[in-house]
């Protein structure tokens, strides 16, 4: 690349923080790149929590963190209204007797003064008040609870797919003139003579380029260490190993928080078409683009679970997931003690002037954590231009159109239809339009998590998809109860006709894909459990040589 067609700023990482800075700097007007090795989300920022939420218990340690994510809790919801879901939490206390002791009533009350001080925040987020149930009013919200109760309490908090939230912020980055490099590696971070920053050596489809910058943000996440020792400096984390487990439905009604068997807080949840129940918290040393899950964890969650809502053992765990947290640097701590707070690391006090790292910080926060990080390289680079970010909507968030009007004017099923607008807002109108000149695309491609073919076709067109896995993050084909075994080969076969693939590399997707699915499921696998998927991986096997069967093309739509 020459010197007239270097950026202003080149973004490592397609994290939240990643996608997030990227849109922002391209909002005023950088010259903008965000390079990511895999996928946009396909680290911490697509193994979280799946929640924008304040962090009740950061409240009396950390209530700066507290207090940003709820603020930046409610700008999202503004800027994103299809992407959240109201997700309202119970706090059960049990008692240990026949009646409840003076300690447990003393500590149902403690929890209640807590929850009475975040509920000063909630109006930052539209969250609702606490409030204190009886056991009655309890367990006749959750029958699934163990009738041994105290009492319990309520708090409000949000859910989100983050994958589709980094993808969003991505998307907006392009319109707003960034470019785009995924599965492209950072190799090198080369520097002038004196000392500053040149731009990053990228390795991307077998070649490697120089993508010359005046700054480089360090967004990587867990990563951050390895990609600042490129440019000779040292960055320290604290990282953290998170587990959590996905149900086969919606367990409950509500949110659970309790108790792990040892004090630690951890909760079951409903999210989207599933349950999640997350999470541990402990210090990882190992590679976090291997991030290995044990019996114990998947038990520890189980067990803390069944002791206040036994009936999660009526559930099927359809896979377990991990991901690392950046967390900033601590010792002593034990781990969920550690901060939640970021902070933005200038390198130019190690003499790599224009070298940055955003390190730490929350899924919740991610948007004024990208704000104060332009800010900072627009003051580097000399230019005054505003954020806009928490006033100018995500792609799809200009408005939620009305699902039972949509699914009557394009001929699909009401549930295709409200998936659709959870995903895709606005565009979801453009989407399914599709079916009018293609019908066959209005037929369902995941029943699972009702992605239809329409919508599949348009990320794999739109939304810079690449690979099957690409395409789940974007969809969520694959992450139902079956995991992709009845909506995998269909597909491949559909990524294969549009990006041209023999029917060989339709099939090295597929398989490739099946075995990302398995790595979540080994750990959970035995008797009957591990039979069906032995059956189902050689079913897909089975498919060597050919392409699974779509509809055929309508004239014109040649890929």
């Amino acid at each position: 690349m020459s010197d007239a067609a270097a950026y202003d700023v080149l973004v490592i990482g397609g994290g939240v923080n990643g996608t997030g800075t990227a849109r922002d700097c391209a909002m005023r007007g950088l010259r903008t790149a965000l390079v990511e090795k895999r996928d946009v989300a396909s680290g911490a920022s697509g193994a979280n929590s799946g929640m924008i939420h304040g962090g009740i218990r950061y409240l009396q340690t950390e209530p700066k963190v507290t207090k940003l994510s709820c603020i930046d809790s409610g700008y999202i919801q503004k800027i994103a209204p299809h992407l959240l879901f109201r997700i309202p939490f119970l706090f059960p206390v049990l008692r240990k007797g026949r009646e409840a002791s003076l300690s447990e009533r003393a500590y149902l009350y403690g929890a209640e003064t807590v929850f009475s001080m975040y509920d000063d925040y909630q109006p930052l987020k539209r969250g609702k008040p606490s409030t204190r149930l009886t056991p009655a009013e309890a367990l006749e919200l959750e029958p699934g609870l163990r009738p041994e109760l105290v009492g319990a309490l309520t708090t409000d908090e949000w859910g989100i797919d983050p994958q589709r939230l980094c993808a969003a912020n991505a998307l907006s980055a392009k319109a707003h003139g960034a470019d785009l490099f995924t599965h492209s590696q950072v190799v090198g971070l080369p520097r002038g003579p004196g000392g500053e920053i040149l731009g990053a050596e990228v390795r991307r489809e077998g070649k490697t380029e120089l993508l010359r910058a005046r700054a480089v943000l360090n967004a990587s996440g867990p990563w951050s260490p390895r990609v600042a020792a490129l440019a000779g400096v040292t960055v320290r984390l604290r990282p953290g190993k998170g587990v959590h487990l996905t149900l086969d439905r919606r367990l409950s009604n509500y949110g659970i928080i309790t108790e792990a068997v040892d004090g630690r807080q951890i909760f079951v949840y409903p999210h989207e078409q599933t349950s999640i129940i997350g999470t541990t918290d402990d210090d990882y040393y190992g590679d976090p683009d291997r991030i290995p899950i044990t019996h114990d964890e998947v038990a520890y969650l189980l067990q803390g679970i069944e002791h206040v809502f036994p009936a999660v053992r009526e559930a099927r765990i359809v896979r377990a997931w991990a991901g690392v947290r950046p967390t900033l640097w601590g010792y002593g701590p034990y781990e969920d003690a550690l901060s939640r707070d970021h902070r933005l690391v200038d390198h130019s006090e190690e003499g790599v002037p224009g070298f940055w790292s955003l390190l730490g910080g929350k899924l919740a926060s991610y948007r004024v954590m990208a704000e104060e990080t332009a800010d900072a390289i627009c003051r580097q680079l000399g230019r005054g231009e505003p954020c806009r970010t928490h006033l100018e909507p995500l792609p799809g968030g200009e408005s939620v159109p009305d699902v039972p009007l949509l699914a009557r004017e394009h001929g699909v099923s009401e549930w295709v239809a409200s998936r659709c607008v959870y995903r895709h807002g606005q565009k979801a109108d453009e989407i399914l339009a599709q079916v009018h000149d293609e019908p066959w695309l209005g037929a369902t491609l995941c029943a699972c998590e009702q992605v239809s073919f329409a919508e599949a076709r348009w990320a794999i067109r739109n939304e810079f998809v690449q690979t099957l896995s690409d395409l789940r993050r974007r969809s969520r084909v694959g992450m139902g109860p079956c995991q992709g075994t009845r909506c995998a080969a269909s597909a491949a076969a559909l990524l294969g006709r549009e990006r041209k693939l023999s029917a060989a590399q339709t099939h090295a997707a597929l398989q490739g894909f099946l075995a990302a699915r398995f790595s979540g499921q080994r750990v959970l696998l035995s008797g009957a459990g591990l039979a069906e998927q032995e059956l189902s991986r050689a079913m897909h096997r089975g498919l060597a040589g050919d392409e699974a069967e779509l509809p055929p093309p309508a004239e014109g739509d040649r890929p």
